[in-house]
């Protein structure tokens, strides 16, 4: 076996979440090390999909201050207004973007543009910021000193932290005996792209049925993704229908606001479910994104969450780097879990508490949402605070989402 030497940090899992982490880190002089299963030319190289990402501001300042957004911000669709409604009330909240400033409420990427933009980043730091890939980790040896990583081609890497972010069946977890509470929704997600003949100027719509929400976000031109959270039962229905009688179901919830609809791209369908570790950090092991836990989409924070655990873990690691301190040490992980855990548990209640009082079509229920919406109408505070939570710009955050360099 080849001896490579030693870094600060190795990042297992090349997907967006770990290509964020890797360019944050590197760029600010922490050693590292990505681990992929896959070649990363590939990766650059796939199609257009139908799968997007919603950035909210906080996480769009990760990506400014990590030298990413610049070669995004040309296909990144921004978000003026939200509307969030339920199918038999003529009463919505409206988010308007300029109640709390200029800037837009988020905005919208195909993944395989912000996976570019990211690859092209993680190019530019190279030889600094190693790759392996296409590769994968059979032997991790976790001690006091640090870990010790063998690889499937043979190579041996010396690290002070392994930051675990393979998704929601990390396998590191899994080694290092880290637990996990998981539930299913009863639902399946339902993604596509869809063109429409009329403008959605930067409006997303949220709208919530008895089966489940159905969230449309306005992507570049005169196209939209559809988030469609429906009861299992009518998922299959829906999956089996010919993509015009597809449309037909989605017109009859959505309306003709957009004129006439056409799918732009395949339809992708999955079970929804919530993820929870038991806890974020293993000695010498940090657990990021989905790893650490996956929730519902209900409210499109998912990949938000794993932006902040990128800015979270960077800055610790960074600054132990720079005081001469344990990269992976005990106080790194304490801060790490203390910082993440919280606001983890905060959003996963959020969204699991959404879905399950709109599901129920119980009339005291309906009453009471319609006066929670009304509320939230008519009190411009509490709706700019709403608005300002989903941007990302509330709570304890790390110096990359408040505009700040590490």
């Amino acid at each position: 076996m080849t001896d490579s030497g030693r870094v600060d940090l190795i990042v297992n899992g090349g997907g967006l979440t770990g290509l964020a982490l890797a360019c944050a880190a590197a760029g600010a002089g922490v050693g590292v090390l990505l681990v992929e299963r896959r070649p990363l030319a590939e990766t650059a190289a796939a199609p257009f999909d139908g799968r997007v990402t919603a950035i909210a501001q906080a996480s769009r300042r990760v990506l400014e201050a990590i030298g990413v957004w610049a070669r995004l911000a040309a296909d990144a669709q921004p978000i003026l207004d939200i509307r969030v409604g339920e199918r038999h009330s003529a009463l919505t909240v409206h988010y308007d973007h300029r109640e709390v400033g200029a800037l837009p409420l988020g905005h919208i990427v195909e993944n395989r543009v912000l996976r570019s933009a990211l690859l092209r980043r993680v190019g530019e730091l190279e030889p600094a910021l190693r790759v392996a890939a296409p590769d994968r980790i059979v032997g991790l040896e976790r001690g006091a000193a640090g870990v010790e990583l063998i690889l499937a081609n043979g190579g041996r890497t010396r690290a002070s932290l392994v930051a675990a972010a393979e998704g929601r069946e990390s396998q590191s977890r899994a080694a290092a005996g880290i637990g996990i509470t998981r539930w299913g929704y009863d639902q399946t997600g339902i993604v596509a792209t869809i063109a429409h003949e009329r403008p959605h100027r930067g409006l997303a719509v949220e709208r919530f049925f008895p089966a489940g929400p159905l969230a449309i976000l306005p992507m570049t031109g005169n196209r939209s993704s559809i988030v469609w959270a429906a009861e299992n039962r009518l998922a299959r229905e829906l999956i089996g229908l010919d993509d015009a009688a597809f449309l037909d179901e989605l017109g009859e919830r959505f309306g003709d606001d957009l004129g006439t609809l056409a799918l732009a791209g395949p339809r992708w369908h999955y079970p929804l479910s919530m993820v929870q570790a038991a806890r974020y950090t293993a000695p010498r092991l940090a657990l990021l994104g989905d790893a650490a836990r996956a929730i519902h989409p209900i409210a499109g924070q998912g990949w938000n969450l794993a932006v902040r655990d990128v800015a979270a873990l960077a800055e610790l690691t960074v600054d132990a780097k720079r005081l001469g301190l344990d990269v992976g040490g005990r106080a790194v992980l304490a801060r790490y879990e203390q910082w993440r855990r919280f606001d983890s548990l905060a959003l996963i209640a959020v969204t699991d508490g959404l879905n399950r009082l709109f599901a129920n079509d119980l009339l005291p229920l309906r009453l009471a949402r319609e006066l929670g919406l009304g509320m939230v109408q008519r009190v411009p505070p509490l709706k700019r605070f709403f608005m300002r939570h989903a941007m990302g710009l509330l709570g304890d955050l790390p110096r990359l989402m408040r505009g700040q360099p590490l």
